[in-house]
């Protein structure tokens, strides 16, 4: 039976979640034997049909995470992001699975966690060198408002830095990122979640199987 199976929407989530599981010292688990899926579907029928979807490997792993984003996912218009973890819980709770499996809705996107002041950030996105820096375009550009520390539109910000520093865009960037940005400088209630979530699962102090 291996730890953990984490069904994503899509691939930067998978190559994100690939590169924390790289910082097990940093993160305070132990190392984890996981498999990540990506819905080829994406959000929508992660919100709609994840549960359904992992329903049938509750007995070849302990854990199971269904991580989507609240942008985009189809129910943002009706449900709060915690309405919509807690319905998705409450279905794993009528399976087998049973609490071994969690959702995390990632609000707005993913990228939200991008966004800290570490270096690395500017670096894997291109703007090393560059002039002006990073957070200064992004206020020029009025995607970051003075005083803020991420853009009100994550997504669409990081794809404009990357365009405008001629980066291709690629799902090993969030690997890169999740890889080097230190784990401290991001305060995003999803991430946090996501950590307290496998501290609480594989704590350095569990037996390895």
């Amino acid at each position: 039976m291996k730890d953990l199976v984490a069904l994503v929407a899509d691939k930067d989530m998978e190559y994100a979640l690939k590169g924390l599981f790289t910082r097990t010292k940093a993160l305070a688990i132990r190392s984890v034997e996981a498999d990540i899926l990506v819905h080829p579907q994406h959000d929508p029928a992660c919100a709609r049909g994840g549960v359904e979807f992992l329903s049938r490997m509750a007995g070849r792993y302990r854990q199971a995470l269904l991580m989507f984003d609240f942008e985009g996912c189809g129910m943002e218009g009706r449900f709060s992001h915690d309405e919509i973890e807690e319905q998705n819980d409450r279905k794993f709770m009528a399976t087998e699975w049973g609490n071994r499996a969690k959702t995390i809705v990632l609000v707005p996107e993913l990228e939200n966690w991008i966004w800290s002041d570490s270096p690395h950030v500017d670096d894997v996105a291109g703007w090393k060198g560059r002039n002006p820096s990073l957070r200064n375009w992004l206020i020029e550009k009025s995607f970051l408002q003075g005083g803020e520390s991420k853009p009100a539109d994550p997504k669409r910000a990081f794809l404009a830095a990357l365009r405008e520093a001629r980066t291709p865009k690629s799902a090993n960037l969030y690997f890169q990122i999740a890889e080097k940005v230190s784990l401290s400088r991001c305060r995003d209630d999803s991430f946090l979640k996501l950590v307290d979530l496998l501290r609480l699962w594989f704590p350095r102090s569990t037996k390895q199987y």
